[in-house]
């Protein structure tokens, strides 16, 4: 039993690790596609009810090979992403619209998880903020 968590320990250990590493060259960018965003997260502050709930994540591909979204997901129904369908060559950049569902009242926090063919998959983005009801404007 020993071994055999051992060998899951250590299997884990490398796999964790290999895409934690990119091979760069001299010119300082990453082998394959790499994406990096301008920001990870966006608070939308306090929003009213029924108000514009849409923010756009921007990211560029810092790699020599085309950068492919395979898929965007969120954590619930309340959130809709859009996200370009066709590659993003090397040096080019893209954008993931969200859409939050500000009919919901109250505070949020919500996960979009991003897919792609980049070692540093998946991303993570979130966004937050506060719904107020009619009542309280």
């Amino acid at each position: 039993m020993k071994k055999i968590l051992s060998v899951m320990a250590i299997t884990a250990f490398f796999i964790s690790i290999s895409c934690s590493q990119t091979t760069g060259h001299a010119d300082g960018k990453k082998e394959g596609a790499a994406i990096e965003f301008e920001a990870r997260e966006h608070d939308y502050g306090t929003i009213a009810r029924g108000g514009d709930g849409t923010y756009e994540f921007i990211f560029r591909n810092a790699g020599k090979e085309p950068l492919v979204l395979k898929n965007v997901r969120t954590s619930c129904g309340c959130t809709v992403p859009e996200w370009p369908k066709e590659p993003i060559l090397k040096g080019g950049k893209g954008k993931i619209k969200v859409s939050y569902n500000t009919r919901i009242t109250g505070t949020f926090s919500k996960s979009v998880t991003v897919y792609s063919n980049a070692c540093d998959k998946p991303v993570v983005l979130v966004i937050k903020g506060k719904v107020e009801s009619a009542e309280k404007q």
